[in-house]
């Protein structure tokens, strides 16, 4: 049984990866209604909390039915960063998660997220005083290194381990990588396999498949899977990933009825979250998987992204449950 201290997960659990714009309740729901065991809310500025930004204050919220969730929050500030263990603990997440990760340059530029991989040093300096502050387990999600020339992810596991970090997710490619090229796991195993590491080591980057789950738990010895873009417009990949983890099998792909009433599920959950403007601006980047693989679907996907109204997008699938009716 995997735990994060106290928090029990499953024999291989499968994590819902914190992604900007993505990972908000609506969607999130849906992932653990589909076998998703742990989920995290969207990275969060303490910058941003401590200013009360509206839009950094709105990502803190979270449901009984989404737990175990972590809030995840990214920062450089030491006294900004420890300020936000109040705001953030009054969510009543089942943890904090740090990111020391995010590649893009409007974080990184800041000194945050992966930029802290050029200072190891700082790195832990947050991570303990965080743990020391704060009652709720402290996780990290962090990469391989800054670039190629600088991967030690084995001693800043170690390094984390021992401050009193409660578990581990590693993205399987550098900072200079960003997303591009093959994650490399092989480095996520070694911290795995490493004698003096005993807390929960997640691997992240191209789980894509239901195979490639498999291989990070038989091949690399992992604790869990954390799935990112995969679960896009997908959130039946976790039941996918599960199905084939028990049986060897692939689970049959959802039906356009399905498909379906989840888009439409996401939408309405989504405009009640965040208003009908953002609601329906939030779910567009959805619909292309949704509905992938469907043949002649790109006429309808163009009314979905571009539909001003939430009625007229239920219009439109309606349109397409008609007319793939026996698909």
């Amino acid at each position: 049984m995997v735990k994060i201290k106290d928090i029990e997960l499953g024999k291989f659990p499968l994590l819902l990866a914190p992604m900007e714009d993505i990972s908000d309740p609506p969607f999130r729901k849906l992932c653990k209604e589909y076998g998703a065991d742990v989920v995290y809310t969207e990275f969060i500025s303490s910058e941003g909390l401590i200013r009360n930004a509206k839009k950094s204050e709105q990502k803190l919220d979270i449901y009984e039915s989404e737990r175990p969730v972590g809030i995840q929050i990214f920062g450089h500030n030491l006294d900004s960063m420890l300020r936000t263990i109040e705001i953030v603990e009054a969510s009543k997440p089942d943890f904090i998660d740090i990111n020391f990760g995010c590649p893009v340059k409007k974080v990184v530029s800041k000194g945050a997220g992966a930029a802290i991989l050029k200072d190891i040093p700082k790195m832990i300096q947050l991570s303990e005083a965080m743990v020391k502050h704060s009652n709720l387990p402290i996780t990290v999600k962090t990469r391989l290194g800054w670039d190629a020339n600088s991967i030690v992810i084995e001693e800043v596991a170690e390094r984390l381990q021992d401050i009193g970090i409660a578990a581990l997710a590693i993205h399987g490619r550098t900072r200079a990588q960003m997303y591009k090229g093959n994650a490399d796991w092989a480095p996520i195993a070694a911290v795995k396999n490493n004698p003096r590491i005993h807390i929960p080591i997640f691997g992240n980057g191209d789980v894509n498949t239901p195979e490639k789950a498999v291989l990070m738990r038989n091949k690399y010895g992992l604790d869990g899977a954390m799935i990112g873009r995969a679960s896009i417009g997908n959130p039946w990949f976790f039941e996918q990933v599960k199905y084939f983890i028990n049986t060897g099998k692939h689970l049959p792909l959802p039906t356009i009825l399905e498909r379906v009433n989840v888009a439409k599920r996401h939408l309405e959950m989504a405009t009640q979250w965040n208003g009908e403007t953002i609601g329906l601006f939030e779910t567009r980047k959805h619909y292309s998987s949704y509905f992938k693989g469907i043949p002649n679907i790109k006429e309808y996907r163009l009314k979905m992204v571009t539909a001003p109204t939430k009625e007229e997008v239920f219009n439109v699938f309606d349109e397409v449950l008609e007319y793939f009716k026996d698909l």
